[in-house]
């Protein structure tokens, strides 16, 4: 399946984690992979400030997309 997350994917959140002020849908990049499963990922405003840094589990993110998942024929 091709849904792996890995290093420098960028990611939104699935859920509100009040906890650390994130919410979900706040966009973050994965900047490490602990364990199968376990990504850290920083979340950084316009301006690169980070103001979250933890590590998520998987089922906590969504892999975005920046290409079509099929390239189309030319």
């Amino acid at each position: 399946m091709g849904d792996a997350i890995h290093e420098l994917d960028v990611v939104a959140l699935t859920e509100d984690l009040p906890e650390h002020d994130l919410q979900r849908g706040q966009v973050g990049t994965v900047v490490e992979v602990w364990e199968p499963g376990v990504f850290e990922v920083e979340f950084a405003d316009n301006e690169g400030k980070t103001y979250g840094l933890l590590a998520l589990r998987a089922e906590q993110l969504m892999l975005l997309r920046h290409q079509p998942a099929h390239a189309a024929s030319d």
